[in-house]
C-alpha cells in the first residue's frame, strides 16, 4: 500500500471534505462555533427527550461528530443527537428499565451499538435503499405527533409542578390540569422569557444563538441571585471532564426487546440523513458516496454507544446552520467538537446552576418546532388522501404513544407503497383528439385500431397485481367492438416477473387462444426478457410475436403481417 507523503494527506483530507477547499478557513471557525453556540443547548434539550443525563447530549457533539466528519463523503451533514431518535428511545425503552437509571442509559447506549452494527451492514451489503421505504408523508405525521408529545412533556417544567416522567401525552396533560393550583409564578415568568428569546431571535436570524442567550443569562441569574430559593429547580452537579469508553454493561437477554427501538431508529437514521444529505448534494451539484456516509454513521453510532451516550443523526436543522453560517466543508464539524471538548473541561460547573425551566422551554419549542403543519398543508392541498395517513399517524402518537406510532407508520410506509402498485393506472395506444398516436387512460370499447389493441401495464408486475392485468385484459377484450384479433402486451412498465406473474401470463395467452385472438409483446427489457426465455414464455407466445417497440407493432398489424 502506498504510504502517503504530507502533501498526499493533506490532499487526501481536502478529497475527504474534511479541510477547506472551497471556503476560507475563517469561514469554517465561525461557522463550527455558530453550531456550537446552537446545538450545545439544542443536545441538552434532545437528552432530556431521550430521558438520559443532559451532559450525554453534549457528548453526541464531541467524538461521534468528529468521527463522522473524517469518515463521510457528504462535505455538508453534520451528525448529533436528534430530536426523532431521542423521542423514540423514551418511548420505547421506558417500558425496559425506568428513565434515567443506570440501567436506562446503558440500554440506551446499547441500542446506538447494535444502530452501529446495522448501519455497517447496511454499508457492507448496500441496504441504503430501504431508507427510500419510509413515506415522507408519514414520516411527518410521525415527527409532528413525537412534537405534540415533547412539548406537553415540557408543559409541568416549566410551570413549575411535579410532572409524570416520559413522554405519555395524557397523562401528562392530566398531570397540569390537576396541578394547576401549584404554579410557581417564577418558574413560568422564567420560562416565557426563555421560549419568547429563541422564538424572537429565530425570527431575526437564525445565526443568533438565542437557546445560548437563554442559557447563559439565567445560569449568571441563577448563580447571583439564588433561583432556588425562589423555587425555581437547577439541574444541579453535572460531571466534568470526558466520557468514558467501555461496552455497557446490559443483560444479554433483553437485546431481543430491543430490536423495535434499533429497527426503527435504523431507519429514521437512514431515511433523514440520506434526505438530508442528497438535498445539499444538489444544491452544490456535488457528487456524494452513500455508503461511504452510512458506514461512517455507523462508526459515529458505535463511538457513541462506546462513550456512555445514546444514538446520532444525520441532522437537517444542524446542517442547515452550518451552511447557512458559510461552511462548505467538515472543519465546521472539527471545530464544534473542539469546543464541546472545551465546555467539558471546564464548564459543566456552571452549567449546574441551570434552571430546568430554561431546558424545559428549549425543549418545549424544539417540540413545537418539530409540528410540520406547513408541509401537512402542503400535503393536503395536494393529496388528500396521504394528508389523512399522516393525521392518523400523528393522533396515534400523541394518544397511544411512541411505540404504537413507529408500527403504524411502518404499516402505512407498506400499505401506501402497495397500494400504489397494486391498482396503477394503465394505457391504451391510440390516438389522442389531435389526432397524436399516444398512450392515453384505459376505457372500456377503446381500441388502437380495428381489431388491435396495444396495451400498457404501468407499475411493476408481481404476485399481489398480476391478476389484475389479467382482469383488465380480458375486460377490455370482452368490451371491443369490433372483436379484437391481436393482443399487444407493452412491459415498458415493468422489467421483471415473478411466478405467479408468469402463471398468470399462460392462462392469459391460453384464454386470447380461446378467443382466437393473437397474443404479442413489445418494447421488452433485455432482463425481462431472458426471464421470459428460462420461464417458457418465449416459447409459449412466439420469438416472432416479440416487438420492438409500439410502431412496429403496429405497422405489423396494419400489413397483416403478424
Amino acid at each position: 500500500m502506498k504510504k502517503l507523503n504530507k502533501p498526499d494527506m493533506k490532499n487526501k483530507f481536502l478529497l475527504e471534505g474534511v479541510l477547506p477547499l472551497k471556503a476560507p478557513f475563517t469561514s469554517e471557525i465561525i461557522a463550527g462555533l455558530i453550531l456550537a453556540a446552537v446545538g450545545i443547548p439544542e443536545v441538552m434539550g434532545y437528552a432530556k427527550i431521550a430521558g438520559m443525563p443532559v451532559i450525554t447530549g453534549l457528548y453526541t457533539i464531541l467524538l461521534p461528530i468528529a468521527i463522522f466528519a473524517i469518515f463521510c463523503s457528504s462535505r455538508h451533514l453534520i451528525v448529533g443527537a436528534d430530536s426523532a431518535t431521542a423521542a423514540i428511545l423514551s418511548g420505547t425503552l421506558v417500558s425496559i428499565a425506568a428513565i434515567g437509571s443506570p440501567n436506562y442509559i446503558a440500554l440506551a447506549s446499547t441500542v446506538a451499538l447494535l444502530c452501529a452494527v446495522f448501519l455497517v451492514m447496511a454499508r457492507v451489503l448496500r441496504l441504503g435503499f430501504i431508507a427510500d421505504f419510509m413515506s415522507r408523508t408519514v414520516l411527518i405525521g410521525f415527527l409532528s405527533g413525537v412534537g405534540v408529545q415533547v412539548a406537553v412533556s415540557q408543559l409541568a417544567n416549566m410551570l413549575g409542578i411535579s410532572g409524570e416522567g416520559g413522554l405519555n401525552t395524557i397523562p401528562q396533560l392530566i398531570n397540569v390540569f390537576t396541578h394547576l393550583f401549584q404554579i410557581n409564578a417564577y418558574t413560568l415568568i422564567l420560562s416565557a422569557i426563555v421560549v419568547a428569546v429563541i422564538i424572537g431571535t429565530r425570527r431575526i436570524s437564525h445565526k443568533i444563538p438565542g437557546a445560548l442567550i437563554a442559557v447563559v443569562v439565567t445560569v449568571i441569574a441563577s448563580f447571583l441571585f439564588n433561583f432556588q430559593a425562589i423555587g425555581i429547580s437547577i439541574l444541579g452537579n453535572i460531571p466534568s471532564g470526558l466520557p468514558n469508553f467501555g461496552i455497557p454493561a446490559v443483560d444479554i437477554n433483553i437485546l431481543p426487546n430491543l430490536m423495535i427501538t434499533v429497527v426503527t431508529c435504523f431507519i429514521v437514521i437512514l431515511s433523514q440523513s440520506t434526505a438530508t444529505a442528497r438535498a445539499f448534494t444538489i444544491r452544490y451539484s456535488e457528487s456524494v458516496d452513500e455508503d461511504k456516509d452510512i458506514f461512517a454513521l455507523g462508526l459515529a453510532n458505535g463511538v457513541a454507544g462506546l462513550t456512555g451516550t445514546f444514538v446520532v443523526n444525520g441532522s437537517p436543522t444542524k446542517t442547515e446552520i452550518v451552511d447557512d453560517a458559510g461552511s462548505r466543508t467538515q472543519a465546521a464539524s472539527l471545530i464544534t467538537a473542539f469546543a464541546v471538548f472545551i465546555v467539558l473541561l471546564f464548564m459543566t460547573k456552571a452549567m449546574s446552576f441551570l434552571p430546568n425551566a430554561t431546558l424545559a422551554g428549549i425543549v418545549f419549542v424544539i417540540g413545537i418546532t418539530m409540528i410540520d403543519i406547513s408541509h401537512l398543508k402542503d400535503i393536503r392541498h395536494k393529496v388528500k388522501s396521504e394528508y389523512f395517513l399522516a393525521i392518523i399517524t400523528a393522533a396515534t402518537v400523541v394518544v397511544m404513544g411512541v411505540l404504537w406510532g413507529i408500527l403504524l407508520s411502518i404499516i402505512l410506509s407498506i400499505i401506501l407503497h402497495l397500494s400504489h402498485s397494486y391498482m396503477p393506472t394503465n394505457s391504451i395506444f391510440t390516438k389522442n383528439k389531435k389526432g397524436v398516436w399516444s398512450f392515453e387512460p384505459v376505457k372500456v370499447g377503446r381500441s388502437t385500431e380495428e381489431g388491435l389493441l396495444i396495451y400498457r401495464f404501468n407499475r411493476d408486475l408481481y404476485f399481489a397485481n398480476s391478476d389484475k392485468l389479467k382482469e383488465e385484459v380480458l375486460k377490455l377484450v370482452k368490451g371491443a367492438d369490433p372483436p379484437l384479433k391481436l393482443f399487444v402486451l407493452n412491459t415498458a412498465g415493468f422489467s421483471r416477473v415473478d411466478y405467479t406473474s408468469a402463471e398468470m401470463f399462460k392462462d392469459l395467452y391460453r384464454e386470447l387462444k380461446e378467443r382466437n385472438i393473437k397474443f404479442a409483446l413489445t418494447s421488452m427489457l433485455p432482463d425481462l426478457k431472458d426471464q421470459f426465455d428460462h420461464l417458457g414464455l418465449t416459447r409459449l407466445i412466439g420469438e416472432e410475436n416479440i416487438y420492438e417497440n409500439v410502431l412496429e407493432a403496429l405497422s405489423a398489424y396494419e400489413s397483416g403481417n403478424y
